[in-house]
């Protein structure tokens, strides 16, 4: 079987896989969490199949089994090291692959955030992105105290109304987050920097702007301390579960990770997210990936008994947001083409165990996809938009008339 449009395909970094019992499995790491040594094998591994990027989990509270609140067990992994400076080592032990860690926009400031992720595409020389998301869990607003968060109560009904229009503004910040962080990389102009040593010149001010954004959320000035990236404009990903998310995405992000049933949902989620971006005005590319939570193995009844062993570990069936599938390679690479006639991109896998659902991937379903046709040979470019197709965006600030307001060098 062929297709005319190679699937792009992602990888979802999550401890030792995404199936909370997976760190007693017999090839997990639990020991190497907290060690640059680990993050860089996965990153390695998903660059031999060839993916397109890993996306690394992040959150500002421990993990829990619970959406809104700490659930004090002790049989599962908490814990995470911080998933930017993860990237960041995890960049020069790499070449090919796109590095696109979590920041968590709901208790952190964007012009931080801008100067990190533009750092990261310098250390991966231009091969860095980031997944923005947002946390309602009152336990998180906690730590930090700066703000008021209902209570888990009346957060849990997300229909309704306080739910809702609590949960609305956090997207809503989350959209003003990234626009700043745009706007930021683009406050430097490509050639700002002149460096010339027999001139004495460094920069040139009249490529610095202020960005002087004013928002509901935000008030940043700028210009930002770090010169634009290597991409221009880092690649903006988000996972968007329902309307107001699916405006996020449309309206902000370059990747919209879904969480689609079957092809049939694949299709209206697609849909819907193109309505959203015509009325956010956008004309560029969205690329929409499914995220998918795998169990592989050689045999259908083998990886469905891993997972059911699994289950048993952790005393409780596995419930994901994403569908999840247990099979072989052959028949994850049959479901991914049938969805990718949806209007799917391609997909973010979320291995079930992790390194051995990963090797799966790369392993058996990334040569099962070459042989078909539908996934790349070789990495076709250096940078994580050219992966995605994406063109390297000028500054909007370009040609812009030099700023009256001396701007600091």
């Amino acid at each position: 079987m062929s297709v005319t449009s190679p699937l792009h395909l992602a990888v979802a970094l999550e401890g030792t896989g995404w199936h909370p019992a997976a760190w007693r499995e017999p090839g997990a790491r639990p020991g190497d969490l907290l060690t640059a040594g680990y993050w860089a094998d996965l990153a390695r591994e998903a660059e031999r199949g060839l993916l397109d990027f890993v996306t690394i989990e992040d959150s500002l509270g421990l993990q829990s089994s619970r959406p809104l609140e700490p659930d004090q067990r002790t049989d599962q992994v908490r814990g995470r090291l911080d998933a930017v400076l993860i990237a960041a080592r995890v960049a020069p032990l790499t070449s090919g692959i796109g590095l696109v860690p979590t920041v968590v926009t709901t208790h952190t400031e964007p012009f931080h955030a801008s100067k990190a992720i533009a750092t990261l595409d310098y250390v991966a020389t231009g091969r860095a992105g980031v997944r923005v998301q947002v946390t309602a869990r009152p336990y998180e607003a906690a730590l930090f105290g700066r703000r008021a968060v209902p209570p888990a109560a009346v957060l849990a009904d997300r229909s309704a109304p306080a739910a809702r229009a609590f949960l609305d503004g956090l997207l809503a910040e989350a959209a003003d987050y990234v626009e700043v962080l745009r706007r930021l990389w683009d406050s430097w102009e490509d050639g700002a920097e002149i460096r010339d040593a027999a001139t004495g010149r460094f920069i040139d001010r009249d490529k610095l702007h202020y960005i002087d954004f004013a928002g509901d959320y935000f008030a940043v000035r700028g210009p930002s301390i770090t010169p634009r990236p290597p991409q221009g404009q880092p690649v903006v990903a988000a996972l968007a579960h329902g309307p107001a998310a699916y405006r996020l995405a449309a309206g902000s992000a370059d990747v919209a990770f879904v969480t689609p049933r079957d092809a049939a949902d694949a299709r209206a989620i697609t849909a819907q997210l193109s309505r959203e971006q015509e009325a956010a005005g956008r004309a560029g590319p969205l690329h929409v990936l499914a995220d998918l939570v795998v169990f592989l193995d050689r045999t259908a009844a083998a990886a469905a008994a891993r997972q059911a062993r699994l289950d048993e570990q952790a005393g409780a069936a596995y419930r994901s947001d994403a569908a999840v599938f247990a099979g072989t390679p052959g028949d994850l690479a049959d479901l991914l083409l049938d969805w990718q006639a949806s209007g799917l991109s391609g997909f973010r896998l979320r291995p079930g165990t992790i390194p051995g659902d990963l090797r799966q991937v790369t392993g058996s379903l990334v040569p099962e996809l070459q042989r078909r046709g539908a996934f790349r040979r070789g990495y076709e470019a250096a940078t994580l938009r050219g992966l995605l197709g994406l063109p390297r965006p000028a500054s909007r600030y370009a040609g812009a008339a030099a700023s009256t307001r001396e701007v600091p060098s």
